[in-house]
């Protein structure tokens, strides 16, 4: 299957995860909108909306830039019909944009509570709103979302109920909209790493020089791509797992993923949210792989 001449637009794909699906979709001949913030140099993150274009070009792609706050709704609106009358269409919506801040109830701040609900929960929320009527003239359109399985357990509330609450809030866009898009053949699915992703946000702000053990961006942008090239009336809602969508397809080598070659999976420093159903499936098929 191929995205070739398949629309995506994209959100906070100047960097790290978003800037990977878009550089595996355009190895497929794709057309992208790259939807950020950032159309400037930022001091300590690399990327903008216009070197991850280049970088799209360059890989066989079709892209254009547009700099797009997700706070703002005449921003997003916007941003669709530049897509739209540039390439003809819109086939896949990926609600990669997101902010953290894993800090106690006490330590964060209304200001940081307010950010990260606005741009976690209510952006992925009026992202897909207003994709839908493009998508209803799609012949296989995709929702994906990153965000986490839908797992209650106190463990992952306890430590940053904030960030949660809003991580959260973008996985219920998936239970909900999964189940009242269906019937327009529109898929919204979710997509979480299992382990945590060398991203220059995360090596630098999230864990500030702490030594993890991190894959690197392509194993969230080759399992993004088998869900983009799945049938939409089928594949949806669904809490995917990196690794565990990849074995599940007949992927054996996961060290081209590890951003230290030779890493041991047991190694690896895990991410937050993973679901216990989810990890056993997991352990089951790497023990079926040795």
């Amino acid at each position: 299957m191929s995205l070739k001449n398949k629309v995506l637009l994209i959100t906070g794909a100047s960097r790290g995860i978003g800037e990977a699906i878009a550089l595996r979709a355009a190895r497929d001949g794709a057309k992208i909108a790259v939807i950020a913030r950032s159309s400037e140099p930022h001091p300590t993150l690399p990327g903008t909306i216009h070197t991850a274009v280049e970088k799209i070009q360059k890989a066989g792609g079709q892209a254009i830039g547009i700099k797009c706050d997700i706070l703002q709704e005449k921003h997003v609106v916007a941003a669709f019909k530049e897509t739209s009358d540039t390439f003809g269409s819109i086939d896949i919506v990926v609600n990669n944009a997101s902010v953290i801040n894993m800090k106690n109830t006490e330590q964060t701040t209304v200001a940081s509570y307010d950010l990260m609900n606005s741009i976690n929960a209510r952006g992925t929320w009026m992202v897909s709103k207003y994709a839908i009527p493009y998508l209803k003239k799609s012949q296989n359109p995709h929702i994906l979302n990153l965000a986490p399985p839908l797992s209650m357990e106190t463990k992952w509330f306890a430590p940053h109920s904030a960030y949660t609450i809003s991580k959260y809030g973008m996985s219920l866009c998936v239970l909900g909209m999964s189940g009242e898009l269906s019937k327009h053949g529109i898929a919204v699915n979710a997509l979480w790493p299992y382990s945590l992703i060398s991203t220059a946000a995360m090596t630098t702000i999230v864990c500030k020089g702490l030594p993890i053990k991190t894959r690197t961006p392509e194993i969230m942008s080759d399992a993004a791509h088998l869900i983009l090239t799945s049938n939409s009336k089928e594949n949806t809602g669904k809490f995917h797992l990196d690794e565990l969508i990849l074995r599940e397809n007949g992927v054996t080598d996961f060290d081209i993923y590890n951003t230290v070659p030779g890493t041991p999976i047991k190694s690896l420093s895990k991410d937050l949210f993973l679901d216990s159903d989810q990890l056993k499936r997991l352990i089951a098929l790497r023990n079926t792989s040795k």
